[in-house]
């Protein structure tokens, strides 16, 4: 069995933390965010792994290698041109085997591969879905499933009349198990959805469709600044098992700091004295000057925090400088080499 991540999006919905870094490899707890959907299918035996991409494909192949380093074989496919989560599954059919799984690149879990390739194959269907209960349906495809798991119905991004009467709140997981007959309903060299396009002609062929219900198991679609910072509080909380995250780093940090027991902190920091962390994450390189304050953020390798500086329940990226006594609010995003001169406030 294969794996195919559809890492092809520009991560418009993340930016500007994805102009200068493309989203699959955006640091999640300090980590490529695409390692963790690669430990899942390492998990599960799956080692041969192609990646789609569109946008700015050489910075991901270049973090990223051939997945020697990670104890899997990673192979790159460029679409020529944005094809669709459907096409771009086609595109790279040449490389792919008979059963594939498929990863929308955007979506951090920590589901039981193992489990839902059981199910795919105990039901002999030609195409499972995994779906998640989620409390806004509006922006998921919507499942419906009868009580032997066939998918009855599917609904991409309700609205309206439409949305107000359903009484489902089970989702599209972004996480899929393909057989070759699936290729059949796709034309070659053409942009397709899976959600808009495929799916619902899998529906009308009547193919063995079915959906693997997820709860119990983490998932969240990392697209947004507010879901990015909230994987990274679900993560401190305790909230996301089993993976290994570092936290072992060697960093210089001041006696008279104050760093709690959540914090995560990268390799070769510099935390000054009367400095406070709370519930964060800081990159590799950041400096933290005396008495400059970070709670409930993200802070990216290599940004300089002056002194007195307050962030709180921010993201700020990469090669940033925030200037003496600069107070960056709740839900402000910075990108990469932000200034942000002494005294402001954002």
């Amino acid at each position: 069995m294969q794996a195919l991540i559809l890492a092809g999006g520009k991560g418009t919905r993340l930016r500007p933390l994805t102009v200068y870094t493309p989203k699959p490899v955006v640091p999640v707890v300090n980590r490529p965010f695409l390692l963790y959907q690669i430990d899942v299918l390492r998990s599960a035996g799956v080692t041969d792994i192609t990646l789609s991409l569109s946008y700015q494909p050489d910075k991901i192949e270049h973090i990223l290698g051939n997945g020697s380093e990670f104890g899997v074989n990673l192979r790159y496919i460029t679409e020529p041109s944005p094809m669709g989560t459907g096409g771009a599954y086609k595109f790279a059919a040449e490389s792919l085997g008979d059963t594939t799984i498929v990863f929308n690149g955007d979506i951090l879990t920590n589901l039981d591969l193992t489990s839902l390739i059981e199910f795919h194959r105990a039901k002999q269907a030609a195409a499972t879905l995994a779906v998640v209960p989620v409390e806004d349906i509006s922006r998921y495809g919507v499942i419906d499933i009868d009580g032997e798991g066939r998918i009855t119905k599917f609904i991409e991004k309700p609205q309206g009349d439409e949305l107000s009467s359903l009484a489902i709140n089970t989702v599209n997981a972004g996480i899929y198990i393909l057989e070759p007959a699936i290729l059949d309903l796709i034309p070659t060299a053409v942009s397709r959805s899976f959600e808009y396009e495929v799916f619902p002609e899998i529906l009308e062929n009547d193919l063995p469709f079915f959906g693997y219900n997820m709860s119990g198991s983490y998932w969240q679609d990392i697209g947004t600044p507010e879901n990015y910072l909230k994987a990274h509080q679900d993560f401190l909380a305790g909230k996301i098992s089993g993976f290994d995250l570092e936290k072992t780093a060697v960093y210089d940090v001041a006696t008279r700091s104050e760093i709690d027991k959540v914090s995560i902190i990268g390799e070769g920091c510099s935390i000054k004295p009367g400095v406070r962390i709370k519930n964060s994450v800081i990159g590799p390189g950041v400096y933290l000057d005396e008495r400059c304050v970070v709670e409930d953020s993200v802070i990216w390798a290599h940004t300089r925090v002056s002194t007195a500086a307050h962030i709180r329940s921010s993201i700020v990226g990469r090669s940033c400088h925030i200037g003496r006594n600069a107070v960056v609010s709740e839900g402000s995003v910075l990108g990469d080499k932000t200034t942000l001169t002494d005294y402001t406030r954002v």
